[in-house]
């Protein structure tokens, strides 16, 4: 019975069925072991909500950050509604991120299997200054609450054949965090200046050929990137969770989830954000 219980909850926050199908241990323990080995998993079998998903992601994240390191902060996907449609859901979702997600700096290399199905997204971070973030609405309150923004990288793992990953396997896998490359932080101006340089800015991912693979504004991100943050707050308060000082957010891909090719240096820009280029790249060898 005791096993039942957090997935009970979940449930519960979730607006689910109160008996939530909840993968057991086993199923988790299993999943686990094929990502730390770099092979391909297999959907969990028997969810039928986003609540079991998280009940399962809960376990996942406590087994792997034996090997990635404590949790420090979250991620938040689907943040456009083309990846709410083809996931089946009608808002984000959210992951944890963990130590070694921010360990590598720009420039970085990484193996191209650093995941059993290792893809490249343009990313951006944010560090939260105080828990008064958690209250915070407007742009401008959301940003007297942060003290940076990091470019980024992620380096995601997807886990599962795309074609048969559905919305509570993507929660159950956490989103697919793993990896990550951090850029040279920012700091934040709680202006509208620089909200609206967020929103306004441009960004661009690019291959080492110069081939151009996404360009997309700031607004892709529920019509800014600022918005994130609200939304996670209130997500969290369900579970009876709080962003916390120093908490790092990973906002949402700008670009879609692309396989890493070996031999290919990816690079992302943020134009308009500040008056200095920004950027950030990472080698796959």
């Amino acid at each position: 019975m005791r096993r039942l219980l957090p997935c009970l909850a979940a449930a519960m926050l979730f607006g689910a069925p109160a008996f939530a199908a909840c993968p057991s241990d086993e199923a988790v323990e299993r999943l686990a072991r094929t990502m730390l080995e770099n092979q391909p998993g297999e959907p969990l079998a028997g969810m039928t909500s986003l609540a079991d998903g998280q009940c399962a992601q809960d376990k996942l994240v406590a087994l792997l950050q034996r090997q990635f390191g404590r949790p420090v902060g979250y991620k938040v996907g689907l943040t456009n509604p083309t990846a709410q449609q083809r996931f089946g859901v009608t808002h984000p979702v959210t992951g944890t991120i963990y130590e070694a997600t921010l360990r590598m700096q720009d420039g970085a290399e990484v193996p191209a299997r650093f995941g059993a199905i290792p893809v490249v997204e343009a990313d951006l971070l944010v560090r939260v200054r105080d828990e008064g973030i958690n209250q915070a609405r407007t742009h401008e309150e959301v940003l007297r609450h942060l003290d940076q923004v990091i470019p980024f990288i992620e380096l995601p793992d997807l886990v599962m054949p795309p074609q048969r990953l559905d919305g509570p396997n993507l929660v159950a896998i956490n989103v697919g965090a793993r990896l990550g490359v951090s850029g040279t932080p920012i700091p934040v101006q709680a202006t509208p200046e620089f909200a609206a340089a967020l929103g306004g800015m441009t960004v661009r991912f690019t291959d080492d050929t110069g081939k151009e693979l996404s360009r997309a504004p700031g607004t892709v991100l529920l019509g800014h990137p600022l918005n994130v943050l609200p939304w996670l707050a209130e997500d969290l308060a369900k579970r009876g969770r709080r962003l916390q000082a120093g908490d790092i957010v990973s906002l949402g891909g700008f670009s879609p989830a692309l396989p890493a090719e070996a031999g290919r240096t990816y690079t992302v820009r943020y134009e308009g954000l500040a008056a200095q280029p920004v950027s950030v790249s990472v080698k796959v060898r």
